[in-house]
């Protein structure tokens, strides 16, 4: 689909302040257009700092923000996915076992 200038204007708008009421990453507001992550970033790094610069300036330190977290969420993640793994594991030696002392 071909945007016009008038349509990208107000998608980068759009997109910056959906990050900015939000305060949400970039793959959430992707996941909430329907877009890809690299159209959210470009749309705000590239085309509304041209566009709306005040608008760009605020959705900016949103970005900075979550680049600056990310290592956290990162962290955060991984340590989830192991606790899942560690309690599955857990379930099935204890299904195990009671099937043991049947």
């Amino acid at each position: 689909m071909v945007y016009s200038d008038v349509d990208t204007r107000e998608r980068c708008e759009l997109l910056a302040e959906f990050l900015i009421k939000n305060n949400t990453t970039v793959r959430n507001t992707a996941n909430n257009f329907g877009i890809s992550k690299s159209t959210v970033h470009k749309d705000i790094k590239e085309k509304l700092r041209r566009v709306n610069p005040a608008l760009y300036n605020e959705a900016d330190m949103v970005l900075q923000k979550n680049k600056a977290e990310r290592h956290l969420r990162g962290g955060e993640a991984t340590k989830q996915k192991y606790l899942r793994q560690h309690e599955t594991e857990y379930e099935y030696k204890n299904k195990y076992n009671k099937l043991i002392k049947r």
